[in-house]
C-alpha cells in the first residue's frame, strides 16, 4: 500500500513539475472524453425531449399520410414512388369515421408554412404556421384551450371565418389584451378569434408549437385553394384498441384505394413509437460516430502520453539508476512509470469530463434540450482514458525497468 501511495505521489509530482507540457500532451484525451460526454448527454436529452413532446400529440393517436413522416430525402429515398400515390381526401376521413368502430376521433389536417398574420395594430413575422383542421383536430393533437373555445363541426362544414391562435401569435397581435373576439387577417381574409391554445413550447427543441394558428379546414381551402397534401390523425378508443384501430383503418383505406391483396399500402401509418424508433436509430448512428471520434482522439492522446513518458524516462535515467542501486526492483520501477501514465491519462479524463459537462450545459441553455449525461458515459470515458494511459505507458515503463543501474547512474 505504501508503495502504491508513493507511486501516486511521484506521479502527481511529475505532472505538477511540468504542467504545461503535460496539459498539451493530454489534449487528445481531453477532446475524446469531452466528445463522448457531451454527445451522450445531448442524445439522452434528445430522447427525453422527444418522448415528452410525442406524448403531447395525443394519447393512442396515429397518423395516416401519403409518404413516411419525418423522412428526409437522401440517396435511399424514392421520392417518385411516394409522389405517385393518390392523395388522402375528406372522403377517406369520412370512411374512417363511419367504418372503424375502434376509432374514437379522426381529423384531417393541412399545413401552410411561413405565413404573415396581421391584426389592426400589429403583425407577425412571416414564419407562422397556418393549420387547417377539422373539428376533431384539438383531440387528436392533444391540445387544451387557454382561453375561449375551439371551433365546432358546423363552423368547419360552413367554412366560417373563425380562428384559434397559438400563444406566441396571440401575444404578438394582441399585447396586454384579450384576443378572443378580436379580428386578424390571413392572406387578406378577415377571421374572428374564438380561442387561444394553451402554451405548449417547442417540439424537439426546434419548432415552436405556439407560433401557429388553426382554422377550419374548409376555410383554409377557400383561402389558399386546393392544397393536395393532407394528413389524417386517428385516435383509438383506448390503449387496448390501438392496434385494432390501425388494422381497421388500413383495411378501409386499402379497400377505398383499390390496393390489391399482394401489394403494399399506398399510404403510411406513423405512431409515436415509430417516431421514437426513428430517433433511436438516428441516435445510435450518432453514438457510433461519437465513439469513433473519441477513439481517434484517445489514440492521439495515447501517442502523446507515450512520447512524454519516453522523454520522462530519458530525463530521469540517473534517478532510475540510483533507485535500482539502492534496491528498487524492476516491478517497482515498472509500477511507478505505469502509474504516472495512468494518472496523466486520468487527469485528462477528468478535464474532458468537466469540458463535456460544460458543453452539455451550454447546449441546454442555447437550444433548450434537457441534456442528461448518463452515469455509464462517465464511467466509460474514465475507463477508456485510464486504459489508454496504461496501454501507451507500458512500453516506457518497461524500458525504464530494464535499465542497467551502473549505466543509468553514468547518464548526465
Amino acid at each position: 500500500m505504501n508503495a502504491l501511495i508513493d507511486n501516486f505521489r511521484l506521479a502527481f509530482g511529475t505532472f505538477l513539475g511540468n504542467p504545461l507540457r503535460s496539459l498539451l500532451t493530454l489534449l487528445g484525451i481531453v477532446i475524446g472524453v469531452a466528445t463522448v460526454v457531451s454527445m451522450m448527454g445531448l442524445i439522452e436529452g434528445l430522447k427525453l425531449k422527444v418522448n415528452r413532446d410525442l406524448t403531447q400529440l395525443g394519447a393512442n393517436v396515429f397518423e395516416v399520410s401519403k409518404r413516411p413522416s419525418g423522412v428526409v430525402m437522401g440517396p435511399g429515398f424514392d421520392w417518385r414512388k411516394y409522389q405517385k400515390r393518390p392523395d388522402l381526401t375528406l372522403e377517406d376521413l369520412r370512411a374512417v369515421q363511419d367504418n372503424c368502430p375502434s376509432v374514437s376521433v379522426a381529423s384531417a389536417t393541412q399545413y401552410k408554412n411561413a405565413q404573415k398574420i396581421v391584426s389592426a395594430r400589429a403583425e407577425t413575422k412571416g414564419n407562422v404556421e397556418v393549420i387547417g383542421g377539422t373539428a376533431g383536430w384539438s383531440e387528436t393533437n392533444g391540445v387544451s384551450m387557454g382561453a375561449g373555445r375551439f371551433f365546432v363541426e358546423t363552423e368547419d362544414l360552413d367554412a366560417r371565418d373563425v380562428v384559434v391562435l397559438g400563444t406566441d401569435v396571440a401575444d404578438t397581435l394582441f399585447p396586454n389584451q384579450d384576443p378572443v373576439g378580436g379580428e386578424i387577417r390571413v392572406k387578406g381574409h378577415p377571421l374572428t378569434v374564438v380561442g387561444v391554445l394553451q402554451r405548449r413550447g417547442s417540439f424537439m427543441g426546434m419548432m415552436s408549437m405556439d407560433n401557429q394558428v388553426v382554422i377550419p379546414l374548409r376555410t383554409m381551402q377557400r383561402i389558399y385553394g386546393s392544397l393536395k397534401y393532407m394528413e389524417i390523425d386517428v385516435q383509438a378508443r383506448d390503449a387496448a384498441s390501438f392496434t385494432k384501430a390501425q388494422d381497421e383503418v388500413i383495411a378501409v383505406l386499402r379497400r377505398r384505394r383499390a390496393v390489391a391483396p399482394n401489394e403494399e399500402n399506398n399510404f403510411e401509418i406513423t405512431t409515436n413509437e415509430s417516431n421514437y424508433k426513428m430517433v433511436n436509430d438516428l441516435s445510435s448512428v450518432i453514438t457510433v460516430a461519437g465513439v469513433g471520434v473519441c477513439l481517434l482522439s484517445l489514440v492521439v492522446g495515447g501517442i502523446g502520453i507515450l512520447n512524454i513518458m519516453l522523454v520522462s524516462v530519458m530525463e530521469r535515467t540517473k534517478e532510475i539508476g540510483i533507485r535500482k542501486a539502492l534496491g528498487a526492483r524492476k516491478i517497482r520501477i515498472l509500477a511507478q512509470f505505469a502509474t504516472e501514465a495512468v494518472v496523466l491519462a486520468m487527469v485528462g479524463g477528468v478535464l474532458g469530463l468537466l469540458l463535456g459537462f460544460g458543453i452539455s450545459s451550454g447546449v441546454r441553455w442555447v437550444i433548450g434540450i434537457p441534456t442528461v449525461v448518463p452515469p455509464w458515459a462517465v464511467a466509460l470515458a474514465l475507463f477508456m482514458s485510464s486504459g489508454v494511459g496504461l496501454l501507451f505507458g507500458i512500453y516506457p515503463a518497461a524500458r525504464a525497468a530494464r535499465l542497467d543501474p551502473v549505466e543509468a547512474m553514468r547518464a548526465e
